[in-house]
């Protein structure tokens, strides 16, 4: 019976590639990343492997050493256990793949000579056949959630270990992989390992049969933040005189919310569209204590052009990072308009509203936050985070409401407060601090695997 679902399930797939490939077309009008290399995508390589990128290195391993992070999010979780892993094979090659242009650029900034980036293949068996014979690894690493049927046969049928690391597994993913347990069962089964963020992911991981190995910590927490950026943060944070908040990698309808506070608290009234959005949304806002400096970081670029053009026809005088000189100017908002600088953007700010949190989205990454010694505001919703939220709002460097217009009144009073604020920016560092180590634990039950693999053969 499962054969019989695997092999609909994969003609369903194969059907449906025209689709994908109109898909990936269209995308590529606002995200050009997306039309690069498409053949990729259905295991199709026109160029020897040693001509993808020019290298000099040996591989210690025999092969490349595979890791898939799909998103920009898996990608920096990806960055950090590479560290460790370049540190235990330091003559490896990295196969490294993406299914998001964003995830795809910020993978290029890993690649040493000798690595190879490719898309993740199409879920087809001929695509993942193909993808396999191309590169042959020595060993998969799936970071986080990226789990998919034919990926995991194509690995089983070709003798490749393939392990799920940093893995998250909240209760809407397991009522997801329940409903589809006669396709999402076997694939889990069927990975080599299993390593969970928090015995939490882990027992429902277990629930849907997946071999967890072990409890190894969130790789996130081993996040070294770009000392520079911050440096220059709170150095520009000191020619503003009123405290800085920041409504941190925002999602969509998040800034109408926060639009909607701020004009409840004395903003220029706003017009058009915006004024559409924000009448959509209800609120309970109280007046926040005293005037902050704004600072909003939407959490993907091709949204950078949208948020601005909100903010500016409700009249607010918006500076966008991309045209900074120095310091920030005076403005009604900051726009923080570029990718790659939060460790920047969290320097200069006093307090964080974090984004994905006051959406039903689940939240960002609050880690990144308070390794950078910021203290963060939560909404509701922090299911891609929830153990983590939880011990963050137990060792101060985090507090909870219950929408964004308690989050604004609470960020604005936290941020005005010297005394509480520098009690919550120690607190959030050490918070970071004390999670530490997940990556050497990642890399030392890596290097189980191989040797397990080494022995057999």
């Amino acid at each position: 019976m499962a054969r019989l679902i695997l092999r609909l399930y994969s003609t369903l797939l194969w059907l449906a590639q025209p689709l994908l490939r109109r898909k990936l077309r269209r995308r590529a009008v606002a995200e050009p990343g997306y039309g690069k290399a498409i053949s990729e995508r259905f295991g199709r390589y026109p160029q020897p492997i040693d001509s993808l990128m020019p290298h000099s290195s040996t591989d210690a391993l025999g092969r490349f050493l595979w890791i898939h992070a799909v998103s920009l999010g898996e990608t920096r979780a990806a960055a950090i256990l590479l560290t460790a892993l370049r540190d235990q094979w330091p003559d490896m090659r990295l196969l490294l793949t993406h299914g998001t242009a964003t995830g795809r650029a910020e993978g290029e900034k890993l690649l040493l000579p000798g690595d190879v980036q490719v898309w993740q293949p199409w879920d087809t068996p001929g695509a993942v056949a193909r993808f396999l014979r191309k590169f042959k690894p020595v060993v998969g690493i799936l970071m986080e959630t990226e789990v998919w049927p034919n990926l995991v046969a194509g690995c089983r049928q070709q003798g490749v270990p393939l392990v799920l690391a940093n893995a998250r597994f909240n209760e809407q993913s397991l009522r997801k992989a329940q409903r589809l347990g006669w396709l999402a069962r076997p694939a889990y089964g069927a990975l080599t390992a299993v390593w969970a963020q928090t015995e939490a992911d882990a027992e429902r991981l277990r629930a849907i049969g997946a071999p967890v190995q072990a409890v190894l910590g969130n790789l996130k927490f081993d996040v070294v933040p770009d000392v520079e950026q911050v440096t220059q943060g709170r150095a520009w944070r000191t020619t503003s005189t009123r405290p800085v908040v920041m409504l941190a990698s925002s999602r969509e309808g998040e800034e109408a919310l926060w639009l909607e506070e701020f004009v409840k608290n004395g903003a220029p009234a706003p017009t058009g569209k915006a004024l559409s959005a924000i009448e959509s949304v209800a609120s309970k806002a109280a007046p926040a204590r005293s005037a902050v400096q704004w600072l909003i970081v939407p959490r993907h670029p091709q949204r950078f052009d949208e948020v601005y053009q909100l903010l500016s026809r409700a009249g607010l005088r918006v500076s966008r990072r991309s045209q900074w000189v120095a310091a920030p100017p005076d403005a009604d908002v900051w726009l923080g308009d570029s990718l790659g600088e939060m460790a920047l953007y969290y320097g200069l700010a006093d307090v964080a509203l974090l984004g994905g949190s006051f959406a039903p989205l689940g939240g960002q990454n609050l880690i990144e936050a308070a390794a950078c010694g910021c203290p963060v505001v939560l909404g509701p919703y922090t299911f891609n985070f929830a153990e983590a939220a939880v011990a963050a709002c137990s060792a101060g460097a985090a507090q909870r409401v219950d929408d964004m217009a308690q989050g604004l009144r609470l960020a604005s009073e936290w941020a005005s407060d010297p005394r509480r604020l520098a009690r919550g920016c120690t607190q959030a560092a050490q918070f970071a601090l004390d999670h530490r180590g997940a990556a050497q634990r990642t890399a030392g039950a890596l290097a189980d695997v191989l040797a397990a693999r080494h022995a057999r053969k």
